[in-house]
């Protein structure tokens, strides 16, 4: 597959049973084969994404020291600001070129879960920062739990299985700025090669050229989606939790062309990820003889934190 194949959720959601069965199928195909959708229909308004926008740049244009205050020590990164070149991929040294803010779950009716997160920083200089990132995380969300009701009914599951999994689930919104580039890097990019460690994730922002997916043969395809498209691709615990039916992908942000290293690149990810207890384990229907079991037990909370060890976000 050498495309990232199109999706329209509205198809899902209509009340047209054919219409909805196609969903289930494009997007259960492109999982398999790819791990990669672009998806229109989704629950976004272009009123939402251009004050989104506005407000992230707003953000990173505030003074590094302002931006510092912000940058909360001993929560692995999980609220607030991350300065540039803090993270890096899964088995490198080097820091990717990018700075980022994450907004967390806003938990509803469960006081174990609140105590649990850390509390959403709030920026008390750019008010409507706040408010926008709650209201795009909220509408992510729900086009998130849209795609894993058709992912279930794709794996011929109940079509509501994921849905007390992500209730109140320890997703993240991320908007991240990559900085113009003012000298040569040395082996560092704006995001090196990697999987996601979460169920599904959702992109604003891969409009221009900088995304690139590996596809089955190893090679490396630009993944540019339509400005009213998200790019959504599946994360290791999904893909852990179907014994690899459904496929995390590789890729990459790379650096751009030299005559474009002086532009700021911004993307948008919304990782969804489940509560800590809901069991990884391999479904049983994605277990046969042909395709015996891959993974060992464990739960989202224990592989999340094993990842973020390996992302050097936390210590042992």
């Amino acid at each position: 597959m050498n495309a990232i194949p199109s999706v329209d959720l509205q198809d899902f959601v209509s009340d047209d049973p054919q219409r909805k069965q196609k969903f289930i199928t494009e997007i259960g195909n492109a999982f398999e084969q790819i791990g990669f959708v672009a998806l229109s229909g989704h629950f976004l308004s272009d009123a939402l994404v251009d004050d989104l926008y506005k407000e992230v740049k707003n953000f990173f244009d505030l003074p590094q020291e302002t931006k510092d205050k912000y940058e909360i020590e001993g929560i692995g990164g999980q609220r607030g600001y991350t300065s540039f070149g803090k993270e890096h991929a899964k088995g490198r040294k080097e820091g990717d070129l990018k700075e980022f803010w994450h907004f967390g779950q806003y938990v509803v009716d469960n006081p174990k879960l609140e105590a649990e997160y850390p509390d959403n920083i709030i920026v008390t200089e750019l008010e409507k920062f706040n408010t926008v990132g709650k209201e795009t995380f909220k509408m992510l969300e729900k086009t998130a739990k849209y795609v894993l009701r058709a992912l279930a009914l794709h794996l011929d599951l109940d079509e509501y299985y994921f849905d007390e999994f992500i209730l109140n689930g320890n997703s993240i919104l991320r908007p991240i700025h990559y900085p113009p580039i003012t000298t040569e890097p040395k082996n560092a990019v704006r995001a090196a090669a990697h999987g996601d460690i979460n169920l599904i994730t959702l992109l604003m922002g891969a409009h221009g050229r900088g995304l690139q997916v590996k596809n089955h043969e190893g090679e490396w395809i630009d993944a540019i989606a339509k400005p009213d498209q998200l790019m959504i691709n599946v994360g290791d615990m999904l893909s852990r939790h179907t014994n690899n039916k459904l496929k995390s992908t590789i890729h990459q942000v790379v650096n751009p062309p030299k005559e474009l290293w002086g532009t700021s690149r911004y993307s948008i990810p919304f990782f969804m990820h489940p509560i800590s207890e809901m069991p990884l384990n391999c479904l049983e229907n994605c277990v046969d003889d042909e395709n015996p079991k891959q993974f060992e037990d464990i739960t989202a909370g224990e592989f999340l934190h094993q990842r973020l060890i390996e992302l050097g976000l936390i210590k042992e």
